[in-house]
Protein backbone atom coordinates (compact mmCIF):
# COMPACT_ATOMS: atom_id res chain seq x y z
CA UNK A 1 0.00 0.00 0.00
CA UNK A 2 1.44 3.97 -0.36
CA UNK A 3 1.10 5.81 2.27
CA UNK A 4 1.15 10.16 1.69
CA UNK A 5 2.17 11.69 4.50
CA UNK A 6 0.18 15.06 4.97
CA UNK A 7 2.16 17.77 6.99
CA UNK A 8 1.41 21.35 8.60
CA UNK A 9 1.60 23.85 5.72
CA UNK A 10 3.57 26.49 6.10
CA UNK A 11 1.27 30.10 6.41
CA UNK A 12 3.75 32.56 6.39
CA UNK A 13 7.23 33.65 7.05
CA UNK A 14 7.41 34.42 10.32
CA UNK A 15 4.93 31.41 11.63
CA UNK A 16 6.57 28.28 12.14
CA UNK A 17 3.18 26.70 14.35
CA UNK A 18 -0.03 26.12 14.01
CA UNK A 19 -2.88 24.79 16.47
CA UNK A 20 -4.91 21.94 15.19
CA UNK A 21 -8.41 23.26 15.93
CA UNK A 22 -11.13 20.17 14.63
CA UNK A 23 -10.73 17.31 12.59
CA UNK A 24 -12.79 16.70 10.19
CA UNK A 25 -11.83 13.06 9.50
CA UNK A 26 -10.50 9.74 12.08
CA UNK A 27 -8.80 6.68 11.10
CA UNK A 28 -10.49 4.65 8.73
CA UNK A 29 -12.48 7.56 7.31
CA UNK A 30 -12.30 7.22 3.15
CA UNK A 31 -11.20 11.35 1.88
CA UNK A 32 -10.78 12.68 -1.50
CA UNK A 33 -8.85 14.67 -3.18
CA UNK A 34 -8.68 18.33 -1.94
CA UNK A 35 -11.62 17.24 0.41
CA UNK A 36 -11.04 19.04 3.89
CA UNK A 37 -9.21 17.16 6.50
CA UNK A 38 -8.99 19.40 9.70
CA UNK A 39 -9.21 22.90 10.83
CA UNK A 40 -5.81 24.68 12.13
CA UNK A 41 -5.60 28.17 13.37
CA UNK A 42 -1.91 30.40 13.45
CA UNK A 43 -1.61 33.74 15.50
CA UNK A 44 -3.91 35.31 13.31
CA UNK A 45 -5.28 33.00 10.61
CA UNK A 46 -8.04 30.29 10.80
CA UNK A 47 -7.33 27.87 7.68
CA UNK A 48 -8.70 24.30 6.41
CA UNK A 49 -6.68 21.92 5.31
CA UNK A 50 -7.16 20.04 2.36
CA UNK A 51 -6.28 16.32 1.57
CA UNK A 52 -3.03 15.67 -0.90
CA UNK A 53 -4.63 12.41 -2.18
CA UNK A 54 -7.34 10.61 -2.47
CA UNK A 55 -7.43 7.16 0.10
CA UNK A 56 -8.24 6.12 3.78
CA UNK A 57 -7.14 7.66 6.86
CA UNK A 58 -4.50 5.53 8.04
CA UNK A 59 -2.90 7.66 10.99
CA UNK A 60 -3.58 10.41 12.83
CA UNK A 61 -0.69 11.74 14.61
CA UNK A 62 -2.25 14.98 16.82
CA UNK A 63 -5.27 15.86 18.76
CA UNK A 64 -7.26 18.94 18.70
CA UNK A 65 -5.72 21.62 20.21
CA UNK A 66 -2.32 20.46 19.86
CA UNK A 67 0.56 22.98 18.01
CA UNK A 68 2.59 21.48 15.84
CA UNK A 69 5.54 22.98 14.26
CA UNK A 70 5.06 23.54 10.57
CA UNK A 71 6.75 20.45 8.28
CA UNK A 72 5.40 18.11 10.70
CA UNK A 73 3.77 14.97 9.51
CA UNK A 74 -0.01 15.54 10.80
CA UNK A 75 -2.18 12.60 9.06
CA UNK A 76 -0.73 9.41 7.36
CA UNK A 77 -3.15 8.72 3.93
CA UNK A 78 -3.24 5.16 2.38
CA UNK A 79 -3.78 6.33 -1.17
CA UNK A 80 -4.39 2.14 -2.15
CA UNK A 81 -8.00 2.93 -0.56
CA UNK A 82 -7.61 -0.21 1.72
CA UNK A 83 -8.99 0.89 5.36
CA UNK A 84 -6.32 0.11 8.19
CA UNK A 85 -7.67 -2.90 9.86
CA UNK A 86 -7.41 -1.30 13.43
CA UNK A 87 -7.28 2.15 13.32
CA UNK A 88 -5.96 4.06 15.91
CA UNK A 89 -8.23 6.64 17.40
CA UNK A 90 -7.08 10.08 17.67
CA UNK A 91 -7.18 9.83 21.84
CA UNK A 92 -4.57 7.00 21.50
CA UNK A 93 -2.30 8.01 18.45
CA UNK A 94 1.84 8.22 19.98
CA UNK A 95 2.61 11.46 21.19
CA UNK A 96 3.62 13.94 18.59
CA UNK A 97 7.93 14.67 18.98
CA UNK A 98 9.13 17.74 20.37
CA UNK A 99 9.66 20.59 17.87
CA UNK A 100 13.20 21.97 17.36
CA UNK A 101 14.13 24.93 19.11
CA UNK A 102 15.14 26.06 15.60
CA UNK A 103 11.37 25.54 14.30
CA UNK A 104 9.46 27.22 16.88
CA UNK A 105 9.36 31.01 17.53
CA UNK A 106 8.48 30.58 21.08
CA UNK A 107 8.90 27.59 23.51
CA UNK A 108 5.44 25.74 23.78
CA UNK A 109 4.49 22.58 25.25
CA UNK A 110 2.46 21.00 23.10
CA UNK A 111 -0.54 19.67 25.36
CA UNK A 112 -1.08 23.13 26.72
CA UNK A 113 -3.82 24.69 25.31
CA UNK A 114 -3.77 28.61 25.04
CA UNK A 115 -4.68 31.29 27.03
CA UNK A 116 -6.81 33.87 26.07
CA UNK A 117 -6.76 37.34 24.84
CA UNK A 118 -6.89 38.77 28.55
CA UNK A 119 -8.15 36.57 30.87
CA UNK A 120 -6.43 34.00 33.15
CA UNK A 121 -8.15 31.10 31.94
CA UNK A 122 -6.42 28.19 30.12
CA UNK A 123 -9.07 28.05 27.36
CA UNK A 124 -8.11 28.00 23.79
CA UNK A 125 -10.56 30.71 21.64
CA UNK A 126 -9.97 30.52 17.79
CA UNK A 127 -9.90 34.10 15.69
CA UNK A 128 -13.33 33.16 15.12
CA UNK A 129 -15.02 33.16 18.42
CA UNK A 130 -12.73 36.37 19.66
CA UNK A 131 -14.41 38.35 16.63
CA UNK A 132 -18.23 37.37 17.20
CA UNK A 133 -17.30 38.18 20.79
CA UNK A 134 -15.74 41.52 20.58
CA UNK A 135 -18.77 42.50 17.88
CA UNK A 136 -21.42 41.40 20.23
CA UNK A 137 -19.28 43.41 23.24
CA UNK A 138 -19.34 40.20 24.68
CA UNK A 139 -16.11 40.91 27.82
CA UNK A 140 -13.53 38.50 28.38
CA UNK A 141 -14.72 37.19 31.80
CA UNK A 142 -18.00 36.54 30.13
CA UNK A 143 -16.69 34.72 27.38
CA UNK A 144 -14.03 32.56 29.66
CA UNK A 145 -17.68 31.56 31.61
CA UNK A 146 -19.33 30.30 28.79
CA UNK A 147 -20.07 26.45 28.63
CA UNK A 148 -18.28 25.34 25.64
CA UNK A 149 -18.84 22.01 23.39
CA UNK A 150 -15.71 21.81 21.78
CA UNK A 151 -12.95 19.43 22.25
CA UNK A 152 -11.92 20.17 26.14
CA UNK A 153 -14.68 22.45 26.98
CA UNK A 154 -13.48 24.28 23.58
CA UNK A 155 -16.00 27.69 23.09
CA UNK A 156 -17.45 26.51 19.46
CA UNK A 157 -18.84 28.87 16.77
CA UNK A 158 -22.49 27.74 18.14
CA UNK A 159 -21.64 27.96 21.72
CA UNK A 160 -20.64 31.86 20.92
CA UNK A 161 -23.72 32.44 19.09
CA UNK A 162 -26.16 30.44 21.28
CA UNK A 163 -25.29 32.45 24.11
CA UNK A 164 -25.53 35.86 21.97
CA UNK A 165 -29.05 35.03 21.13
CA UNK A 166 -30.11 33.94 24.50
CA UNK A 167 -28.94 37.58 26.15
CA UNK A 168 -30.70 39.26 23.62
CA UNK A 169 -33.56 37.18 24.03
CA UNK A 170 -33.28 38.20 27.94
CA UNK A 171 -32.44 34.88 29.24
CA UNK A 172 -29.44 35.55 31.41
CA UNK A 173 -27.05 32.74 31.12
CA UNK A 174 -25.45 32.15 33.86
CA UNK A 175 -21.62 33.04 34.24
CA UNK A 176 -20.52 32.66 37.82
CA UNK A 177 -17.49 30.95 38.65
CA UNK A 178 -18.63 28.83 41.36
CA UNK A 179 -21.36 27.28 39.02
CA UNK A 180 -19.34 27.00 36.49
CA UNK A 181 -17.35 23.43 35.68
CA UNK A 182 -14.03 23.95 35.33
CA UNK A 183 -12.63 22.05 32.18
CA UNK A 184 -9.17 20.41 33.04
CA UNK A 185 -7.15 21.08 29.91
CA UNK A 186 -3.82 20.45 31.38
CA UNK A 187 -2.57 16.76 32.21
CA UNK A 188 -1.31 16.39 35.76
CA UNK A 189 2.20 15.16 34.61
CA UNK A 190 2.09 17.96 31.67
CA UNK A 191 5.46 20.06 31.78
CA UNK A 192 4.44 23.99 32.19
CA UNK A 193 6.39 26.53 30.22
CA UNK A 194 9.16 28.58 32.79
CA UNK A 195 9.81 32.15 31.66
CA UNK A 196 13.71 32.66 31.16
CA UNK A 197 13.22 35.68 33.78
CA UNK A 198 12.64 34.32 37.46
CA UNK A 199 9.16 35.15 38.72
CA UNK A 200 8.82 38.64 40.59
CA UNK A 201 6.98 38.04 43.99
CA UNK A 202 3.54 40.64 43.87
CA UNK A 203 2.49 39.20 46.79
CA UNK A 204 0.87 42.60 49.05
CA UNK A 205 1.05 44.98 45.88
CA UNK A 206 -1.57 46.12 44.23
CA UNK A 207 -1.69 44.61 40.36
CA UNK A 208 -3.56 42.39 37.71
CA UNK A 209 -1.53 39.72 36.99
CA UNK A 210 -2.44 38.65 33.09
CA UNK A 211 -0.67 36.07 31.26
CA UNK A 212 0.30 36.75 27.48
CA UNK A 213 -1.62 34.91 25.07
CA UNK A 214 0.09 33.01 22.15
CA UNK A 215 -0.89 35.74 19.33
CA UNK A 216 1.11 38.42 21.94
CA UNK A 217 3.75 36.10 22.37
CA UNK A 218 4.12 35.34 18.82
CA UNK A 219 4.16 39.05 18.22
CA UNK A 220 6.48 40.10 21.25
CA UNK A 221 9.11 37.33 19.99
CA UNK A 222 8.90 38.90 16.77
CA UNK A 223 9.55 42.05 17.52
CA UNK A 224 12.81 41.24 20.14
CA UNK A 225 13.89 38.97 16.94
CA UNK A 226 13.59 42.36 15.01
CA UNK A 227 15.39 44.59 16.34
CA UNK A 228 18.28 41.76 17.62
CA UNK A 229 18.69 41.00 14.10
CA UNK A 230 18.61 44.36 12.06
CA UNK A 231 20.28 47.90 13.85
CA UNK A 232 17.25 50.33 13.36
CA UNK A 233 17.83 53.87 11.91
CA UNK A 234 14.86 55.70 11.62
CA UNK A 235 14.23 59.15 9.91
CA UNK A 236 11.56 61.86 9.76
CA UNK A 237 9.64 63.87 7.35
CA UNK A 238 6.75 65.73 6.42
CA UNK A 239 4.40 66.14 3.94
CA UNK A 240 1.42 68.50 2.66
CA UNK A 241 -1.26 66.24 1.69
CA UNK A 242 -3.77 69.15 1.07
CA UNK A 243 -4.28 68.11 -2.69
CA UNK A 244 -4.84 64.42 -1.71
CA UNK A 245 -7.46 65.48 0.93
CA UNK A 246 -9.13 68.14 -0.99
CA UNK A 247 -9.35 65.35 -4.62
CA UNK A 248 -10.79 62.89 -2.09
CA UNK A 249 -13.53 64.41 -0.73
CA UNK A 250 -14.39 65.51 -4.30
CA UNK A 251 -14.48 62.55 -5.71
CA UNK A 252 -15.34 59.88 -2.86
CA UNK A 253 -18.68 59.86 -4.05
CA UNK A 254 -18.26 59.60 -7.52
CA UNK A 255 -15.60 57.53 -7.16
CA UNK A 256 -17.78 55.01 -4.53
CA UNK A 257 -20.59 55.38 -7.54
CA UNK A 258 -18.76 54.43 -10.35
CA UNK A 259 -16.49 51.56 -8.97
CA UNK A 260 -18.43 49.84 -6.15
CA UNK A 261 -15.49 50.88 -3.70
CA UNK A 262 -14.84 53.53 -1.01
CA UNK A 263 -11.46 55.01 -1.48
CA UNK A 264 -9.02 55.85 1.49
CA UNK A 265 -5.71 57.40 2.09
CA UNK A 266 -4.31 54.24 1.93
CA UNK A 267 -4.08 53.26 -2.06
CA UNK A 268 -2.43 56.75 -2.70
CA UNK A 269 0.15 56.13 0.64
CA UNK A 270 0.83 52.80 -1.90
CA UNK A 271 0.87 54.37 -4.64
CA UNK A 272 3.82 57.03 -4.06
CA UNK A 273 5.72 54.21 -2.22
CA UNK A 274 5.34 51.96 -5.55
CA UNK A 275 7.00 55.17 -7.11
CA UNK A 276 9.87 56.04 -4.98
CA UNK A 277 10.56 52.14 -4.76
CA UNK A 278 11.17 52.37 -8.66
CA UNK A 279 14.03 55.09 -7.80
CA UNK A 280 15.00 53.23 -4.90
CA UNK A 281 14.91 50.03 -5.76
CA UNK A 282 17.34 48.81 -2.82
CA UNK A 283 15.06 49.61 -0.16
CA UNK A 284 12.76 46.36 -1.46
CA UNK A 285 15.36 43.91 -0.33
CA UNK A 286 16.38 41.72 2.22
CA UNK A 287 19.94 40.08 3.23
CA UNK A 288 20.87 36.39 3.06
CA UNK A 289 23.78 35.94 4.82
CA UNK A 290 26.36 38.34 3.19
CA UNK A 291 24.31 38.63 0.45
CA UNK A 292 21.94 41.74 -0.24
CA UNK A 293 18.81 40.16 -2.12
CA UNK A 294 16.81 42.96 -4.26
CA UNK A 295 13.52 41.95 -4.98
CA UNK A 296 11.48 42.70 -8.22
CA UNK A 297 8.16 42.14 -7.17
CA UNK A 298 6.67 45.10 -5.11
CA UNK A 299 4.48 43.55 -2.72
CA UNK A 300 3.26 46.26 -0.20
CA UNK A 301 2.07 45.26 3.31
CA UNK A 302 -0.36 47.15 5.01
CA UNK A 303 -0.55 46.58 8.92
CA UNK A 304 -4.12 46.03 9.83
CA UNK A 305 -5.43 45.63 13.44
CA UNK A 306 -7.65 43.11 14.29
CA UNK A 307 -10.92 43.35 16.31
CA UNK A 308 -8.30 41.33 19.04
CA UNK A 309 -6.45 44.29 19.24
CA UNK A 310 -3.27 42.55 17.85
CA UNK A 311 -2.15 43.25 14.21
CA UNK A 312 -1.79 41.68 11.15
CA UNK A 313 -0.24 42.91 7.52
CA UNK A 314 -1.90 41.48 4.36
CA UNK A 315 0.48 41.80 1.17
CA UNK A 316 -0.88 43.17 -1.72
CA UNK A 317 0.93 41.43 -4.70
CA UNK A 318 2.47 43.32 -7.65
CA UNK A 319 0.96 46.36 -6.24
CA UNK A 320 3.40 48.24 -9.41
CA UNK A 321 1.15 46.42 -11.73
CA UNK A 322 -2.18 48.11 -10.49
CA UNK A 323 -3.56 51.41 -10.88
CA UNK A 324 -5.43 53.87 -7.89
CA UNK A 325 -8.58 51.55 -8.30
CA UNK A 326 -7.29 48.38 -8.70
CA UNK A 327 -5.22 49.27 -5.16
CA UNK A 328 -8.32 50.69 -3.79
CA UNK A 329 -10.28 47.10 -4.44
CA UNK A 330 -7.31 44.99 -3.12
CA UNK A 331 -6.75 47.37 0.25
CA UNK A 332 -10.69 47.15 1.16
CA UNK A 333 -10.62 43.83 0.74
CA UNK A 334 -7.94 42.92 2.52
CA UNK A 335 -8.55 45.20 4.99
CA UNK A 336 -12.39 43.62 5.24
CA UNK A 337 -11.32 40.01 5.28
CA UNK A 338 -8.39 40.95 7.99
CA UNK A 339 -11.38 42.55 10.73
CA UNK A 340 -13.95 39.34 9.76
CA UNK A 341 -10.81 36.66 10.59
CA UNK A 342 -11.58 35.86 6.41
CA UNK A 343 -7.72 36.18 5.35
CA UNK A 344 -6.39 32.97 3.65
CA UNK A 345 -2.68 32.16 4.62
CA UNK A 346 -1.27 33.25 1.13
CA UNK A 347 -2.96 36.58 2.04
CA UNK A 348 0.25 37.54 4.62
CA UNK A 349 3.45 36.37 2.48
CA UNK A 350 5.81 37.76 0.42
CA UNK A 351 6.03 40.99 1.73
CA UNK A 352 8.47 42.82 0.27
CA UNK A 353 8.10 46.57 2.04
CA UNK A 354 5.67 47.50 4.72
CA UNK A 355 3.15 50.62 5.43
CA UNK A 356 1.77 51.18 8.38
CA UNK A 357 -0.19 54.18 9.28
CA UNK A 358 -0.69 55.29 12.91
CA UNK A 359 -2.49 58.22 12.36
CA UNK A 360 -5.30 55.55 12.91
CA UNK A 361 -5.00 55.50 16.39
CA UNK A 362 -4.33 59.40 16.34
CA UNK A 363 -0.29 59.28 16.86
CA UNK A 364 1.25 62.07 14.99
CA UNK A 365 4.29 59.75 13.98
CA UNK A 366 6.03 57.10 14.81
CA UNK A 367 9.40 54.81 15.10
CA UNK A 368 7.78 51.31 13.61
CA UNK A 369 9.83 48.30 13.84
CA UNK A 370 11.11 46.09 10.81
CA UNK A 371 9.14 43.40 9.37
CA UNK A 372 11.76 40.77 8.87
CA UNK A 373 13.41 39.52 6.44
CA UNK A 374 12.21 43.39 4.93
CA UNK A 375 14.76 45.90 5.61
CA UNK A 376 12.59 49.03 5.65
CA UNK A 377 9.13 50.11 7.12
CA UNK A 378 7.08 53.33 6.52
CA UNK A 379 4.80 54.83 8.97
CA UNK A 380 2.34 57.65 8.31
CA UNK A 381 0.78 60.06 11.11
CA UNK A 382 -2.78 61.74 11.93
CA UNK A 383 -3.23 64.63 9.24
CA UNK A 384 -3.73 67.82 11.16
CA UNK A 385 -3.97 71.10 9.76
CA UNK A 386 -1.20 73.75 10.61
CA UNK A 387 -0.23 77.11 9.87
CA UNK A 388 2.25 76.89 6.99
CA UNK A 389 4.51 79.66 5.24
CA UNK A 390 4.01 78.99 1.28
CA UNK A 391 6.51 80.63 -1.22
CA UNK A 392 4.10 82.56 -4.34
CA UNK A 393 5.56 84.24 -7.15
CA UNK A 394 4.25 87.57 -4.55
CA UNK A 395 5.76 86.79 -2.08
CA UNK A 396 5.64 84.22 1.11
CA UNK A 397 2.39 83.67 3.05
CA UNK A 398 0.67 81.91 5.68
CA UNK A 399 -1.94 79.40 4.96
CA UNK A 400 -3.91 76.22 6.40
CA UNK A 401 -2.52 73.34 4.79
CA UNK A 402 -2.82 69.38 5.39
CA UNK A 403 0.29 67.99 7.04
CA UNK A 404 1.44 64.79 7.74
CA UNK A 405 4.38 63.38 9.23
CA UNK A 406 6.42 59.95 7.73
CA UNK A 407 9.00 58.02 9.33
CA UNK A 408 11.00 55.35 8.22
CA UNK A 409 12.99 52.62 10.08
CA UNK A 410 15.40 50.82 8.06
CA UNK A 411 18.12 48.12 8.68
CA UNK A 412 21.58 50.15 8.68
CA UNK A 413 23.15 47.05 8.00
CA UNK A 414 22.59 47.68 3.74
CA UNK A 415 20.27 51.06 3.77
CA UNK A 416 22.42 54.39 5.30
CA UNK A 417 20.95 57.51 6.24
CA UNK A 418 21.71 58.83 2.46
CA UNK A 419 19.49 56.10 1.02
CA UNK A 420 17.14 56.30 3.58
CA UNK A 421 16.28 59.97 3.79
CA UNK A 422 16.70 60.15 0.12
CA UNK A 423 13.77 57.61 -0.74
CA UNK A 424 11.50 59.05 2.38
CA UNK A 425 11.79 62.46 0.84
CA UNK A 426 11.15 60.74 -2.34
CA UNK A 427 7.53 59.82 -1.23
CA UNK A 428 6.77 63.08 0.40
CA UNK A 429 7.51 64.20 -2.69
CA UNK A 430 4.97 61.92 -4.53
CA UNK A 431 1.89 62.90 -2.22
CA UNK A 432 3.01 66.90 -2.70
CA UNK A 433 2.60 66.37 -6.52
CA UNK A 434 -0.70 64.54 -6.40
CA UNK A 435 -2.43 66.20 -9.18
CA UNK A 436 -5.72 67.77 -7.76
CA UNK A 437 -7.33 67.61 -11.11
CA UNK A 438 -7.00 63.82 -11.58
CA UNK A 439 -9.72 61.90 -13.31
CA UNK A 440 -10.98 58.85 -11.28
Amino acid sequence: MAIVDLVMPKMGESIMEATILKWHKKPGDAVKMDETILEIATDKVDSEVPSTAAGVIEEILYKENDVVAVGKVIVRINSGGAAASTPAPVAAAAPPPTPTPSAVSTPVTPVTPQVSAAGSSNRFYSPLVLNIASSEGISMSELEHIPGTGNEGRVTKKDILTFVANRKAGVAPVVSVASTPVVASVPAAAPTVVSEAPATDYSGANVEIIEMDRMRKLIADHMVKSKATSPHVTSFTEADVTNIVTWRNNVKSSFEKKYKEKITFTPIFIEAIVNAIKKYPMINSSIDGSNIVVKKDLNIGMAAALPSGNLIVPVIKNADTKNLFGLTKEVNLLANNARTNKLKPDDTQGGTFTLTNVGTFGSLMGTPIINQPQVAILAVGAIKKRPMVLETEHGDVIAIRHMMYLSLSYDHRIVDGSLGASFLTEVANELERFNLNREI
